[in-house]
């Protein structure tokens, strides 16, 4: 990987920034030629200002709202040029893909503009509202796996039995490029751009985006510094770049369904380690408290995967790689979020932030115990949203009960003002989390 560079080296570009980018698979002209392809089919997204970011980062933060994209995230412009450079006899094959939910739809809203028929694999327990979107583009849903990977390999599978073109999420590139027009679109929308953060799963987005902002950054003598980051229990790519091989993980689990991927394809993991400028890792805790964030104060619905950049701004991570932006560019790369998993994801992000407290209280099972607790938080101008009373249970003495609520405050200060008023009244609360 290149090195992060600091906001007072970007003026003029270190001399790699200036040579000529290595001999990699995808270039700008194709990426060039992939935006001929899609115009009138994506949507150009808007790069929106965020001042709640800005005040907190010390940088002019634009959000990329790929979430507004066709099909809700900027997978379709992948899969449309992959699938507009078939031939007439791969295009009466039909097509085959595995997703858990983005590619599906971007798959299958362009296979419906293009007329092709398409085959999808999506894992078993795929969010509902990306299954019945998948469906509605026009696309056989299949259901196999219980991770993407799983179906990723069904998919092969059926491709190689049934003459089926297979349309791979990240591990190809025209794909690639695909993905890679939404830098040319960030560079004209913000010129003064000097540092870009951006998801990762399998690689396709960072690795397109990458080639176009690295090598336009190169023709006007700058440097612009491009940061990837993965959801901590699905980083493949730390452990890969170390070894400077493809290292699949044993194990992958994160909210971040969109990025949940086990092993990062060849061709943008080749890319990736010869013009990214970092990779970073962000909590579950910090995506659901991004998640809250961009609702809050951007208005922006967002899926777990597409905030993952803006989890990293407001950890620090810029801070910990030694990069000092005053232009920096996040981008949200979906919207397709389930919303029961919103439901928890906003629970989860509001106790990360110190506004939802859930308590456990043993105490004597006698009149007007519960009234006097409740009575205490009031007083605290703490909401009570869900009360549990227990008679039965393992570590209960006879004549106990516990008690589990949930409250609303308004912080990690305001919480512990709860706490502390609950036990100088003599109650034990436990913190659940």
């Amino acid at each position: 990987m290149t090195t992060p560079q600091s906001s007072a080296d970007t003026a003029t570009g270190t001399a790699a920034d200036r040579a000529e980018l290595p001999g990699l698979p995808v270039t700008l002209a194709d990426i060039e030629e992939a935006r001929k392809l899609l115009d009138g089919v994506i949507v150009p997204t808007p790069l929106d200002h965020s001042r709640a970011l800005g005040r907190l980062t010390g940088s002019v933060v634009h959000l990329k709202c790929e979430n507004l994209q066709r099909a809700g995230s900027f997978k379709v412009r992948g899969a449309y040029v992959r699938m507009a450079k078939l031939s007439e006899d791969q295009r009466a094959r039909g097509v085959v893909a595995a997703s858990a939910g983005n590619h599906a739809q971007g798959v299958a809203l362009a296979a419906s503009k293009l007329g092709i028929k398409a085959t999808i694999f999506m894992p078993r327990g795929v969010a509902l509202p990306k299954l019945q979107a998948t469906k509605d583009h026009g696309a056989e849903v299949m259901l196999h796996g219980n991770n993407v990977d799983e179906a990723l390999s069904e998919a092969q599978r059926y491709a190689d039995e049934s003459g089926s073109v297979f349309i791979h999420p990240f591990d190809n590139a025209d794909v690639v490029a695909g993905q890679g027009t939404i830098g040319l679109e960030i560079l004209e929308q913000d010129p003064e751009i000097d540092t870009l953060v951006l998801g990762i799963g399998g690689g396709g987005l960072l690795a397109g985006v990458a080639v176009a902002v690295k090598e336009m950054a190169r023709r006007q003598g700058r440097h612009i510094n491009i940061i990837g980051v993965q959801a901590e229990n699905a980083a493949a790519y730390p452990p890969s770049l170390a070894a400077d091989a493809v290292v699949p993980l044993s194990h992958v689990s994160t909210i971040a369904d969109g990025i949940a991927v086990g092993k990062p394809g060849q061709i943008p993991f080749q890319i990736i380690k010869e013009l990214v400028d970092g990779v970073v890792t962000v909590s579950e805790d910090a995506i659901a408290n991004a998640l809250v964030f961009l609702l809050e104060r951007s208005k922006m619905v967002v899926e777990p995967a597409g905030v993952v950049g803006v989890a990293a701004l407001l950890e620090g991570k810029l801070a910990e790689l030694g990069i000092e932006s005053k232009h920096t560019v996040a981008v949200l790369s979906g919207g397709n979020v389930d919303p029961m998993l919103m439901l928890k994801v906003i629970q989860s992000g509001l106790a990360a932030g110190g506004r939802y407290l859930t308590v456990k209280i043993s105490l004597r099972d006698r009149p007007g115990e519960l009234s006097n607790i409740s009575r205490i938080i009031s007083e605290t101008e703490a909401n009570v949203t869900r009360v549990d009373h227990s008679r039965i249970g393992g570590s209960l003495s006879m004549g106990d009960v516990t008690i589990t609520i949930d409250m609303e405050t308004r912080g990690p200060e305001h919480s512990e003002q709860v706490l502390g008023r609950l036990r100088s009244s003599g109650y034990q609360p436990i913190v659940q989390h």
